[in-house]
């Protein structure tokens, strides 16, 4: 495995691909993405554990989306199946998929406590769901201050887990190795991740914009507020499930693709299997 170093410019090509490929397959991107949240809203309705537990499928859901925009450029059609695919690549994988998991739950319950520290936990409350927020909550000094901190806090956490679940998937890296080499791959593109951030901000802006403009619209004609709130719902989940499409082509251009996919299509002849490859159906990245 080898990491490559891209230049800055490389950002805005990372959000034009995770765009196109989206527009490839806009219903069965959407779908998966919005099966992922459904699957972690369902799990952080569990006794005592559903918080940690959805917290620890976000990786999983990371690489559903990351392998299903591969199989999106190869031509392929992304199947809800894809939801599993961390939990069909062998034992090895799975068990290292899990551990990547907990450790994700761990981090962030970490930034939670630490920000808890600061307002008594009221924003950690209103983030994980426990407590309303109402203007005067918002509006608080300790509260900005704790939103504040765990933001700052959780930006080396996203570093961390960024490429750690291709890692793990398409090269096999054991879960602490993944995330010492995702964040040094993120700090030594250091460039191509901030182009590539203030590229996808502007996305969300300017769709911002133009959706306010059609409800504003809508409301002068008398549509009514249900049209626009599923406009914005709707813009909402495509403009998601368009970023976590483009994860894939970070990936792939950071590192060194493997020399064997565990995948292959039913009219190529199957790969030798590895060890631990199990029976993946999954999609390598896509090549340069």
């Amino acid at each position: 495995m080898k990491l490559h170093i891209v230049p800055a410019r490389t950002g805005l090509e990372w959000v034009r691909l995770g765009i196109r490929v989206f527009w490839r397959q806009p219903m069965a991107l959407a779908a998966l993405f919005f099966l992922t949240m459904t699957a972690m809203s369902l799990a952080s309705l569990l006794p005592l554990v559903g918080p940690a537990v959805a917290l620890a499928l976000l990786p999983s859901a990371t690489l559903a989306m990351m392998v299903a925009a591969a199989e999106a450029t190869q031509g392929r059609f992304p199947t809800p199946a894809l939801l599993l695919v961390a939990f069909r690549t062998g034992q090895h994988r799975l068990r290292a998929m899990l551990a990547l998991g907990a450790l994700y739950a761990v981090g962030f319950l970490a930034v939670m406590g630490i920000s808890a520290l600061v307002d008594d936990g009221q924003f950690a409350r209103v983030y994980l769901g426990g407590a309303p927020l109402t203007r005067e909550v918002a509006q608080a000094g300790d509260f900005q201050a704790a939103m504040w901190l765990s933001l700052t806090l959780y930006v080396p956490l996203s570093l961390l887990f960024w490429h750690a679940p291709g890692l793990v998937h398409w090269h096999g890296v054991p879960p602490v190795k993944a995330l010492f080499f995702s964040i040094v791959a993120c700090l030594r593109n250091f460039g191509a991740f901030t182009v590539y951030g203030l590229a996808w901000t502007g996305v969300f802006l300017g769709a911002g914009i133009v959706v306010s403009v059609v409800v504003t619209l809508l409301a002068v004609f008398g549509l009514g507020t249900g049209i626009a709130g599923g406009i914005m719902v709707g813009t909402a989940l495509m403009l998601a499930a368009m970023f976590f499409s483009s994860v894939v082509f970070t990936f792939r251009d950071c590192f060194e693709p493997p020399e064997k996919w565990t995948a292959h299509t039913a009219a190529e002849t199957p790969p030798a299997a590895s060890p631990d490859a199990g029976d993946s159906n999954s999609s390598g990245p896509p090549a340069p």
